[in-house]
């Protein structure tokens, strides 16, 4: 699904050149649940941001199934982010004016889909993560893990082909961790391609494939036993 070959990333200033990833190689699969780990600074979340098409590499190839999206102008970019990827945030970026199921179907108002549609798959994706009750809240009235809930089911009401989790457990108690987690292995074993930055080896144990990075490369990967 993604092949990445070769690629770089390099910000600069007028003093400071700093390398944030350094000639990387990575192959992820259709299907594939990979968490990508390493210390603060590794050089994890700018690769999240390339694989989400919210930065660009400053070489290198990146291949997004069967195209080449590496310098592709930004509406291009933005037209494959809102039909293949949904994104979860530690952080939530929920939108407190609006209720959940305003914010869940927020996410596809871009898509060209008729109210009646958008109401039935929003109130499905509510079910599916248990927060239907806490329709009509505002995300200040629930807690971090019903927040991380609707995040959730933000991400994935369009019905992405990969899901892309910047720490998505970062904010939340051990059970709330959890269940966060348990929901994003059941939608990788529904066919959803899954790519998620964590620091807690506990969480990475939940996918199918781990990515050590350090110092902009990648250090070493490992399969999870079956």
């Amino acid at each position: 699904m993604l092949t990445l070959r070769n690629l770089s990333r390099v910000y600069r200033t007028d003093t400071v050149e700093t390398t944030a990833l350094d000639a990387i190689d990575l192959d992820i699969l259709d299907g594939e649940f990979v968490a990508i780990m390493g210390p603060s600074g590794c050089g994890k979340s700018t690769l999240l941001n390339i694989l989400g098409l919210l930065d660009s590499p400053s070489s290198g190839s990146y291949r997004f199934g069967e195209h080449e999206v590496a310098g592709l102008p930004e509406a291009k970019l933005s037209d494959i982010r809102k039909r293949h990827i949904g994104f979860i945030f530690q952080s939530f970026n929920l939108v407190d004016e609006l209720s959940v199921r305003e914010n869940i179907e927020l996410a596809l108002l871009y898509h060209g889909i008729g109210g009646a549609e958008r109401r039935a798959r929003v109130d499905a994706v509510m079910d599916k993560v248990g927060v239907a009750h806490r329709a009509d809240h505002r995300p200040s009235q629930l807690s971090g893990g019903q927040q991380q809930r609707v995040a959730v089911a933000r991400a994935v009401v369009g019905n992405p082909d990969m899901i892309l989790a910047d720490e998505p457990t970062g904010n939340l108690d051990t059970q709330h961790g959890e269940e966060v987690m348990r929901m994003l292995q059941a939608l990788n074993r529904e066919g959803t391609t899954v790519v998620m930055v964590t620091h807690s080896p506990s969480h990475a144990d939940y996918a199918g494939r781990i990515v050590n990075m350090l110092d902009g490369h990648v250090l070493a990967e490992r399969k999870r036993a079956a």
